[in-house]
């Protein structure tokens, strides 16, 4: 299946996926990746459309090229100056890297928090302050389960706009057993916001316009109708990542895609 995650050429990435893969069950103490197929035999979860479950335990790996990135622009293809500013500001690492990894996300899922508690910081400490990979992140809010999610996007992606996007990137998943169950979380998100740097007027005006949820909405759409279906979902190149896997299988994921990609160790 193809997936441009950009939808124009001048997008900065562009992933055709095949979401075939092959697999083989192995001990939880041995990790191979095989050249169709990561095989790793520990149980992970992830948050479905239409109830929390449990997924594979096996990380589907799947074949298919990946596009080069193609400019500076975003991933997201709309061209509007707001959604331009919180596209690029949703990108993290250096430019030169050629390995991407994609993080589709829903803010207020626990799965999700616990990658980012479990995972994410030493990912971006070792992959992505290296230089060795670039991080972005897409939407996908599922509200019939998490009816705050979509507000908690715009909280980031409104960040985004002014540079701050992971600031609130981190400061949602740290806080969201707070604002998760709350009927009104918009005083919280305010607070919240200020805190991590944004300037409140701008930010509020961002919110009250809801001036980010065209992009927020593309991704969702596009990541929909690409066939995802719970989060976490990563993409490294042309893998997919179904669930909250711990950092070792990214390590190993990471690892290979470097290899491959001639870029440093």
């Amino acid at each position: 299946m193809a997936w441009p995650l950009a939808r124009s050429t001048g997008g900065l990435l562009a992933f055709r996926i095949d979401f075939s893969f092959t697999s083989r069950a192995m001990s939880r103490s041995a990790l191979s990746i095989r050249l169709g197929a990561l095989v790793l035999a520990l149980a992970v979860s992830a948050c479905a459309k239409t109830d929390a479950k449990s997924a594979s335990s096996t990380p589907a790996a799947s074949g298919g090229d990946v596009a080069p990135p193609t400019s500076g622009m975003g991933v997201g293809g709309l061209t509007d100056s707001t959604s331009a500013r919180a596209d690029r500001g949703r990108i993290r690492g250096n430019d030169a890297a050629q390995v991407w990894l994609v993080e589709i996300s829903d803010f207020q899922c626990p799965y999700c928090k616990r990658w980012h508690d479990e995972s994410f910081a030493a990912l971006d400490k070792e992959y992505v302050q290296t230089g060795k990979v670039r991080i972005a992140y897409l939407n996908h809010p599922i509200p019939s389960l998490h009816p705050n999610a979509r507000a908690a996007s715009e909280v980031a992606m409104c960040g985004s706009v002014q540079g701050k996007f992971w600031e609130l990137h981190s400061a949602l998943f740290v806080t969201q057993e707070m604002w998760a169950k709350l009927p009104n979380p918009g005083a919280f998100f305010d607070t919240l916001a200020v805190k991590s740097g944004v300037n409140g007027p701008e930010w509020r005006k961002c919110m009250s316009s809801h001036a980010t949820l065209p992009l927020i909405d593309a991704d969702n759409d596009r990541t929909t109708s690409s066939g995802v279906k719970s989060t976490p979902t990563f993409f490294v190149g042309s893998r997919k990542i179904e669930g909250a896997y711990p950092v070792d299988s990214f390590r190993v994921i990471l690892n290979e895609a470097i290899a491959k990609a001639g870029g440093p160790k």
